[in-house]
């Protein structure tokens, strides 16, 4: 099992440049005993970990993770900490009111705020940069959905202080991608180093008293019992009070979670450094995370040194739910991300892409994040964020340290806490499903291109995806 130091760099440029040799720790040995027992050693499972041990260091917990700390989509994703929820705040309100979608999304402004605390406070060198987003309007069509955006934004009682519109020249001096007509801008979202975090926090968990137990599968929870499979023959067992399913794009591979969450990859490529002149003419000064208007979403960031990081959904999803190696890579998506960034930033075309990688997100059938606690099992979970986690794993990790120690605050009341998302159809519906309504993005995307009108076809994607 695993894939040796160097493997684990070539995983992504974060892993890459993480800052340690990524050996990994030793795995479990034998059964084991404990009160919590998290499964999975991304954001989630280590922000878990690392709340309890705040709020009670008298916990023995363990964190059991397949490869090493970090290794999913924890440490292969854009860096862009934002207060992004994949659910949209009117469907949240259909369940759980008005005033509960607005406290959902102050509780993200504010997290943004606190994963940069926690890693100032505990010495994670995480790049952190707080420098908002920039969605760019960089078709006709953009414009319009942008705008509408903003609008609803302020529907909500959200401010310019929280979103607000720039135009042309506005936008320009912010990004100068070519093409730019405007932008949404929010200054609630940092740039940072997804890796240097990811191994940060469990070297802080580590040093707290929890036990990180990597190069250990986990292949099922049930109450009071969490199953484990060392060296592929030798099955451990772990008797827990509480067992917190922390897996996201991995959990298909858990016993009875085939439909639980679909693993939806998305790919990402890296420049080397650019050059001063390069910066002085696209600005990108204070390192804002960067999208555009196109319904199958792009991500880019200025990395602290001076990289674009540039990624994009459009790999297809895999049957049967599969996750593997091989799939964290396609040459045609690859290829369309470099169109798309030397469009936008034809100073790059010169440049040389150093780092191409991708991963599985996991995502809920109804695009509805959720955490929380069966109190009768002891069986916890979060995820199913859509690729929007690395703050609201953040979040997860108090509520769930809430929900267990028992501390009954704003945090266990918010709108996902409990919220469960229907299972996804069985193959192969979800199959043909799914990736019928990544084609139907691209093809949106590109007839916009064509013909600087709004497509209507992408509308289509909510009756298949529930997004």
């Amino acid at each position: 099992m695993g894939e040796g130091s160097a493997g684990y760099r070539a995983l992504s440029l974060w892993l890459d440049t993480a800052g340690d040799d990524l050996t990994p720790r030793a795995p479990l040995a034998g059964d084991l005993d404990v009160d919590v027992a998290i499964v999975g050693a991304g954001y989630t499972g280590l922000w878990t970990a690392y709340y309890l041990s705040l709020a009670d260091p008298s916990l023995r917990i363990a964190v059991l993770e397949a490869e090493i700390a970090g290794y999913g989509a924890s440490g292969r994703n854009g860096g862009w900490c934002s207060a992004l929820f994949p659910a949209s705040k009117a469907k949240v309100a259909r369940a759980h009111g008005r005033d509960g979608a607005i406290a959902l999304q102050l509780a993200l402004f504010a997290t943004v705020d606190e994963v940069g605390r926690v890693a100032a406070a505990e010495g994670i060198d995480a790049q952190f940069a707080m420098g908002g987003t920039a969605v760019l309007a960089t078709a006709p069509a953009h414009v319009e959905r942008l705008r509408a955006h903003v609008a609803e934004e302020r529907a909500w009682g959200f401010g310019e202080e929280d979103v607000r519109w720039l135009d042309a020249a506005e936008a320009a001096e912010l990004v100068g991608a070519v093409g730019v007509l405007g932008a949404a801008y929010t200054p609630h979202c940092a740039a940072l180093h997804p890796g240097r975090l990811a191994r940060g926090l469990a070297r802080v968990v580590a040093e707290r008293g929890v036990a990180v137990y990597e190069q250990t599968p986990v292949t099922a929870l049930s109450p009071g019992v969490v199953h484990a499979v060392v060296g592929r023959v030798r099955a451990c067992r772990v008797r827990t009070g509480v067992a917190v399913r922390a897996t996201e794009g991995y959990t298909p591979r858990l016993a009875g979670h085939r439909r639980t969450l679909a693993p939806i990859y998305s790919l990402v490529i890296a420049t080397e450094p650019l050059p001063a002149g390069f910066w002085d003419g696209v600005g990108w000064r204070r390192r804002e995370t960067v999208s555009d208007g196109r319904h199958l979403i792009i991500y880019a960031q200025r990395t602290a040194d001076n990289r674009i990081v540039f990624g994009g959904r459009g790999a297809p999803y895999h049957f049967g739910s599969r996750v593997r190696p091989e799939f964290d890579r396609d040459p045609a998506v690859f290829a369309e991300l470099e169109r798309v960034l030397h469009a936008l930033f034809p100073g790059t075309r010169d440049a040389r892409i150093t780092h191409r990688w991708g991963g599985a997100l996991g995502v809920p059938r109804d695009w509805h994040a959720s955490v929380g606690l069966d109190r009768r099992t002891g069986l916890a979970w979060a995820g199913g964020y859509v690729g929007d986690g690395v703050a609201a794993t953040n979040l997860a990790g108090r509520t769930l340290a809430d929900l267990i120690t028992g501390v009954d605050s704003d945090l266990t009341r918010l709108p996902w806490v409990g919220h469960r998302s229907r299972r996804w159809e069985p193959e192969p519906l979800r199959w043909l499903g799914i990736n019928a309504s990544l084609r139907l993005l691209h093809s949106a995307d590109r007839a916009e291109e064509r013909s600087g009108r709004a497509s209507r076809r992408a509308a289509l994607m909510e009756r298949v995806l529930g997004g």
